[in-house]
Parts: structure tokens; C-alpha cells; sequence
């Protein structure tokens, strides 16, 4: 490909490609190649002036070197050009501009009578709907624009008529525009991003990259994962939860020949499917559809503005009549009629919360709707998990102690094979420190069981293997430790996390995890307390000792250990009832019940896939400090809100004062609230951070 560099510092490269003009999907093919490269870590293409801008980090050279071996017949993902929103910006901002030209251009060279019955034509569309609207029985803001509309035509005032036609029709363009733009991130952040899958072949698994898999190739997914492709179940039975793209949070129930959607989650149970579709494209499509579908967007302080909107059109309305009453001035009446409080509401208040929706996801938070904004506004009580959320995502394997015969290293490597099935960060853990080992294992088990928040049961050439919890292992299996190990039992390190192995009811191994605290969480924990959070909680099934520590260390108000998924859910509840507003914060399996139940759950993005689906919002950053950017942007968001009703009520009632009592025309009227509606509207698109 052929360029030319225009601005050149460390670390940063823009470049202008040299060519007549860049498509949008060839702005996309770039992007997507550029952000293949480990050294690149942002790529940002403009298809209207053909240039890119490149971070990158290491030497120039091979950046410039990978722009000369660029080309538009490159291999790429379709979903990525077809969700990617680039062709949409294209296409509303062309909107934008081609009305606004037309009405200025339409103003300054095309003779008044022409326009007057070009506008008068159009207003035919706006008078039609609100009568069509009154037909209806309804008495809503359309009716309002019709009858403000169809008087100055009455009047014969096609100025402020168009006017009045080009204000709404760039304040539905821009909200038509920031909705679709928001619906489109929410979906994007909500699409598959599943790397590697396992493939069942002559009864053997293989962990391999999902883009090799072909229709008609078998995967298993087991609890707690999502399923990667579209495909019908070859064996098994699972209760698949498939509220993302059907937004009902009951599972369905899977068997043979049942179809499965990618993007849906095992909640239990273990399922082999034969794919169908092997590139998982449409996903974007359906999360698209079930999100214009429902109401999630929908806050209650948008459908208290709606509500509120379509309430106060008979008011203006009556209003209109009683000053003609009073004045017999048509003039001064009209001037009612062109001031309305509720296109403002219907527009700004809609555009504040989908502007924030979109405004977080630059953080990487992805929020699933409107109310959960609202929600974490009110939020006075949060809930963490401990393991991968106030501790690090990545726990590692300190030390392991053998309780047999066989080397810590064997049993190191049992441990891997069984834990390689499931995503917790503690199983990651252990495949980790086998990988850095170098222990090679074919899989020797036979089907692994995973029993949430306890853990694995499988068998070795018919011994039953456990690798668990303390409570799994020595109170659920009944498993015992032999007499010679009880003095190393004893003394094993308390400031470790314990995952413990045994084989056929005796214990052979203990696993010491370091799970060390998040560098962040005590700030952050005191700052999500000076935003207003009075209560914060940690629960964890690990034991009292390390949980009081980690509790010590982050200033928590109260922490829980030892606890279920069943405990953690409950505690949520019982917080709820006492009249708290509640949220959960957490990364695994056994979280998933919390997370539902309270007012809000947020899922830590490296943690289970089933976690980030049940989660009302997810945080993608490796850090906990985007919980106090969600907070702080909630609230702001809620502060914005109350100010939108402030301005609007305050410029609205001024302008009505001012017709009445004869200082502006209806022309200025109508001018003037147009104008105040979409500075309002645009303000609500600005950042709040």
C-alpha cells in the first residue's frame, strides 16, 4: 500500500494513504489488520480524509514495513466491518449535513412562494401525524408539533413553519443517531470473543483455536461456559441460560437434537454440539434486535420524562386556549403553542443516558441498559467476592505438598488436567504452573464433574480423584489424611489459599495458591465510600484467617467466609428487604447467583463467561478502579438529568412569559425553543468525566 508519513513522534505515526478515497469498509480492513500486530496497541482510521493514526511501541521500521504489505484483499472476520459502526457515523453525519445545507442553501437561493409550498407540503406529514395520533384517542407531543405547525400555516408564517420542521428533523436525526451508535457498543462489547473451544475427536478432547473449527465439527461446553457456535446437541443435557439474546433470564432446558445459539451459557450440566454455523456472525445481529427489542435501555428517569412529556401537551394545549380566551391575540396564544416542554424532555433526558452508556464503555465498562446507571446511583451497600476481584486475576502457585508417595510435580500435573475444564482463577492457576513446568499430559480422566463453588470429582483408571475445597473434600467426600502427615497437615502456611487432592478418599496433595491483594482495592474502597456507598462487604468461601486479612487490608466494613453461592445470594436479599440498594461485584461461577440478585451485578471481564453474561454491567479493565468511574459517572449522569429539568422548565416558562406579555413573536418563540431543546440536547452528549 502506498503513503506518505504527515506527523511523526516516538510512539506515534499518521500517515495519509494515497488514494482518491477510502471506503468505510476499506477504513475497516485497515483497522482490523493494524490491530493484529502485538507492537500496535491503537489503531485509529479516518475514511474521510484517508489517514490513519498509529501507536505503537518498539521501532518504526516495523510499523512503516507492516503499512507496505498491506492490502484491501486481506482475510477479515465480516462481522467486524458489519458491527464496527463505522458506516453508520458515515451515514447520520451525512444526514446532518445534507439537511442543514438544504435549509440554509434553500434560504438564500430558491424564491420565497417556491418554498412556502415545498414547506407546506411538508408540513403535511407533521399535520397528518398528530391527527392520526388524536384519531388514536392519545393526546401526545406529535399533536402538539401538528397543531403548532398547521396554525402557522394557517397564519401563513412558512418561515417559522420551516424553522419549526428543520429543528425536529436534526433532533431526530441526532437521536435517532446517538441511540442506534449506543444500541451498536452495547453489542459490540456484548459479542463472542471465545479463542479457544474444545474439540471432541474419536472420543478424545483438544483444546484448539475456535477459528478452526468447521461445520459439522463437535465441541463440548461445560457449566459455566458460553457456548461458541450456533449447532444442535450430539449428546448431554444442560440448562442453557440464553438471556442475552432473548433477555429472559430463565434457563432453558437442552437435550439431543435441541439447537443452541452461540453466545448463550451453560448454567449446568455438560453438553456436546455439532456445529452449524461456525462463525458465530450473527450474534451481533440478535443482541442488536433483543436489545431495540426491550426495555432494558429504558432508566426510570427516561420513562418518567416520556410520561411526563406526553402529560404536559394538554396542559399547553389549555394553556394556549385560556391566553386566546383572555386576549382574544391569536399572536400572543400562538407564542404558548410554539413553547413546549416535552420535545426537550422526550429528546435531552434519552440522549443524557445513552451518551453515558457510551461514555463508559471508552473506561471498558459495558453497562446493559440505562437503569443500571440509575441503579448504581442509588447503590448505598456493595458486595465483593474475594478471589480474582479484590485479589489479582492472576493467582499463582506458590508451593505443593505431597501427602503420598508421588512428587509434588505428578501431583501438580493431575491437578492441571482436571482444573484445565473449568474458568476460575484459581484453576488457572494451577494450569499455569503446570505449563511453566513443562508437564505435558494427555487427558487421563474420564468425564470430570464440577460441583459449584466445592469443586472437581473425575476418576484415574478407576480411582475417584477430588480436588476441591476443604469443606468438598473432608466434609462433603469424607476424605481422610494419613497419620504419618498429620505434623505437615499442621504446619502447612496460613497465609496461603489451600486447594487440596485426593485419591480415592485420601488426601495426596495440597496446592498453596498466593492470592495476593489488588494493589488498588484499599483506595478504592475508601473512595467508592466517599461517593457515597456506606456499606461495603467481602464474602468468600475461603477461610476465616486469610479472608480477615484481606478484610484488615482494604478497610471492608464486614466480611463473610466459608460462604456458599446460596449464602451470598441470600445476604443480597436480606440487605434488599432492609431497604439498601445493593451492588455485586464478582468474577466466577459461583457468583452468578449473587450477581443476579442484586440491584446491580458487575462482572469482572477475566473471570467465568457466565458470570460476564448475567451481569447487569462488566468491566474489562484489569483494575478496580473503574468501579469509582462507574460510581462518579452515575452519578453525574443523575446530576446532569436533574439539571436538564431544570433548564428546560426554566428557558421554556421564560419564553412563554415573554409571548404573553408581547415581547418576541411566535416566530422567535418557536426559534428560540427549538434552539434551547437542541443546545440541551448536545450539551446531554457531552463527557461527564
Amino acid at each position: 500500500m502506498d503513503f506518505k508519513i504527515k506527523h511523526d513522534i516516538k510512539g506515534r505515526l499518521r500517515v495519509h494513504i494515497l488514494q482518491k478515497r477510502m471506503t468505510c469498509s476499506q477504513a475497516d480492513k485497515l483497522m482490523f489488520y493494524l490491530q493484529g500486530f502485538s507492537f500496535i496497541s491503537c489503531a485509529k482510521v479516518y475514511e474521510s480524509t484517508s489517514d490513519a493514526a498509529i501507536f505503537y511501541s518498539g521501532n518504526k521500521e516495523s510499523v512503516i514495513k507492516a503499512l507496505k504489505d498491506f492490502s484491501y484483499n486481506i482475510d477479515i472476520d465480516e462481522s467486524f466491518i458489519s458491527s464496527s459502526g463505522r458506516e453508520l457515523n458515515s451515514q447520520y453525519k451525512e444526514k446532518l449535513i445534507t439537511k442543514t445545507v438544504l435549509y440554509f442553501g434553500g434560504k438564500m437561493f430558491v424564491p420565497y412562494p417556491v418554498r412556502a409550498v415545498y414547506t407546506a407540503l411538508r408540513a403535511l406529514k407533521y399535520i397528518a401525524k398528530g391527527i392520526l395520533c388524536l384519531i388514536k384517542g392519545k393526546i401526545e407531543v406529535s399533536v402538539l408539533d401538528a397543531a403548532a405547525i398547521g396554525v402557522s400555516v394557517l397564519r401563513g408564517e412558512m418561515n417559522t413553519v420551516g424553522s419549526v420542521i428543520y429543528i425536529l428533523g436534526v433532533g431526530e436525526i441526532l437521536e435517532e443517531w446517538t441511540h442506534k451508535k449506543s444500541v451498536g457498543d452495547i453489542a459490540r462489547s456484548m459479542s463472542l470473543n471465545i479463542k479457544k473451544v474444545w474439540l471432541v475427536n474419536d472420543e478424545q478432547e483438544m483444546l484448539v483455536s475456535s477459528s478452526d473449527i468447521q461445520i459439522g465439527d463437535r465441541v463440548v461446553v461445560r457449566m459455566g461456559n458460553v457456548i461458541p457456535f450456533d449447532g444442535v446437541v450430539y449428546s448431554g443435557e444442560a440448562l442453557v441460560n440464553q438471556s442475552s439474546l432473548t433477555g429472559e433470564a430463565t434457563a432453558v432446558r437442552k437435550e439431543q437434537d435441541g439447537y443452541v445459539y452461540a453466545g448463550t451459557v451453560v448454567e449446568e450440566g455438560e453438553i456436546i454440539i455439532t456445529v452449524k454455523e461456525s462463525t458465530g456472525s450473527t450474534r451481533f445481529e440478535k443482541i442488536v434486535a433483543m436489545i431495540e427489542d426491550s426495555q432494558k435501555l429504558k432508566s426510570k428517569v427516561e420513562n418518567r420524562a416520556e410520561h411526563l412529556a406526553d402529560s404536559l401537551v394538554p396542559y399547553t394545549l389549555i394553556g394556549t386556549g385560556i391566553v386566546w380566551a383572555l386576549t382574544r391575540n391569536a399572536t400572543k396564544a400562538l407564542s404558548v403553542l410554539m413553547v413546549d416542554f416535552s420535545c426537550a424532555l422526550k429528546l435531552a433526558i434519552p440522549l443524557s443516558v445513552l451518551s453515558a452508556i457510551r461514555e463508559a464503555g471508552r473506561y471498558g465498562i459495558t453497562v446493559k441498559g440505562g437503569k443500571y446507571l440509575e441503579s448504581v446511583a442509588k447503590s448505598d451497600t456493595i458486595v465483593f467476592d474475594k478471589t480474582g476481584t479484590l485479589t489479582k486475576a492472576r493467582p499463582t502457585v506458590k508451593k505443593v505438598y505431597s501427602f503420598c508417595t508421588k512428587s509434588p510435580d505428578e501431583m501438580l500435573r493431575i491437578a492441571a488436567c482436571l482444573e484445565e475444564h473449568f474458568p476460575h482463577s484459581m484453576a488457572k492457576a494451577v494450569v499455569r504452573a503446570a505449563k511453566e513446568k513443562g508437564l505435558v499430559h494427555e487427558e487421563m480422566h474420564s468425564k470430570v464433574e464440577y460441583i459449584v463453588a466445592h469443586g472437581i470429582a473425575s476418576y484415574i483408571n478407576e480411582t475417584k480423584v477430588v480436588i476441591g475445597s476443604y469443606h468438598f473434600v473432608f466434609e462433603d467426600e469424607k476424605c481422610t489424611i494419613d497419620e504419618e502427615y498429620n505434623d505437615l497437615f499442621k504446619s502447612l502456611p496460613k497465609e496461603y489459599s489451600h486447594l487440596y487432592l485426593a485419591e480415592d478418599s485420601k488426601l495426596s496433595a495440597v496446592i498453596c495458591i498466593e492470592d495476593p491483594l489488588r494493589e488498588e482495592a484499599p483506595s478504592v474502597i475508601e473512595a467508592l465510600k466517599s461517593a457515597g456507598i456506606n456499606k461495603t462487604v467481602m464474602m468468600t468461601g475461603d477461610n476465616n484467617h486469610t479472608a480477615e486479612a484481606i478484610a484488615n487490608k482494604t478497610g471492608i466494613n464486614e466480611f463473610y467466609s466459608e460462604v456458599l453461592p446460596e449464602d451470598k445470594a441470600a445476604f443480597i436479599e436480606k440487605e434488599k428487604m432492609s431497604g439498601s440498594a445493593v451492588i455485586m461485584v464478582g468474577d466466577g461461577i459461583n457468583d452468578s447467583p449473587a450477581l443476579s440478585a442484586a440491584d446491580v451485578g458487575v462482572a469482572i471481564s477475566d473471570g467465568a463467561e457466565i458470570a460476564r453474561e448475567i451481569a447487569d454491567i462488566t468491566i474489562a479493565a484489569d483494575s478496580l478502579n473503574e468501579i469509582v468511574t462507574l460510581k462518579v459517572l452515575s452519578d453525574r449522569l443523575m446530576k446532569r438529568i436533574d439539571l436538564n429539568y431544570r433548564l428546560i422548565v426554566g428557558i421554556n416558562a421564560f419564553l412563554i412569559v415573554l409571548g404573553i406579555g408581547g415581547f418576541i413573536m411566535p416566530t422567535t418563540s418557536a426559534l428560540l425553543h427549538n434552539a434551547s431543546t437542541l443546545a440541551i440536547s448536545v450539551k446531554s452528549m457531552r463527557n461527564l468525566l
